[in-house]
């Protein structure tokens, strides 16, 4: 009779630890994106005790890392200056990413826009066939 108590004490609590893992570590849906495309990031933001969702869009510079260090990086130009942000693709901060145009570069990594304004900074959108 005990040993039937430890195994399901046992049972509940490794079903419990595979819950809170699932939740913990659940795999999100984002789109197919790259560096050039034009993306929103809709993330969490928690000021006091209240949370509200805030948008970035901006081209993506480059993505870089693998697995749970993966990470993104977002360029918007806001009022004349240009400002970046980091984003690591499995933060449970991230709400939802849409993608508005896919960019047609040639490289992977895009610093070369930092140094450019105007026309020279804006990229090539690729037609869909």
């Amino acid at each position: 009779m005990p040993s039937e108590k430890i195994g399901f004490k046992i049972f509940v609590m490794n079903t419990a630890v595979k819950f809170v893992h699932d939740q913990l570590t659940a795999k999100k849906e984002y789109p197919k994106f790259k560096a050039g495309d034009n993306i929103t990031v809709n993330y969490k933001i928690v000021e006091g005790g209240k949370e509200r969702i805030q948008s970035f869009r901006g081209d993506v510079l480059k993505t870089q890392g693998v697995g749970a260090t993966a990470t993104f990086t977002v360029r918007k130009i806001s009022d004349g200056v240009g400002v970046e942000r980091l984003f690591p693709y499995m933060s449970p901060n991230i709400d939802s990413i849409l993608l508005h145009k896919v960019g047609k570069v040639r490289r992977a990594k895009l610093f070369y826009l930092r140094e450019r304004s105007g026309k020279s900074a804006r990229i090539k959108e690729k037609r869909v066939k």
